[in-house]
């Protein structure tokens, strides 16, 4: 039952465009070495979260506080 639901969508254009444009940045600074270490891991995994969330137009945050960013 699990494989079997259906996401729906609950982020907006603009979110999904924020959410990717904050991904890079955290990307860039661990790449820079602006975030060493540990911090440079959790905002690489950050990254990974907000890159996928932003493609598949879900967050399961969003559900859990049932908002809604589409317009």
């Amino acid at each position: 039952k699990i494989f079997n639901m259906k996401l729906k969508s609950n982020i907006g254009t603009a979110d999904r465009t924020f959410r990717l444009i904050l991904s890079i940045i955290l990307i860039i600074f661990f790449y820079t070495g602006f975030l060493p270490g540990l911090s440079g891991v959790i905002a690489l995994i950050v990254a990974l979260l907000l890159t996928v969330s932003s493609l598949l137009s879900y967050c399961p945050i969003y559900r859990l506080l049932k908002l809604n960013s589409i317009f």
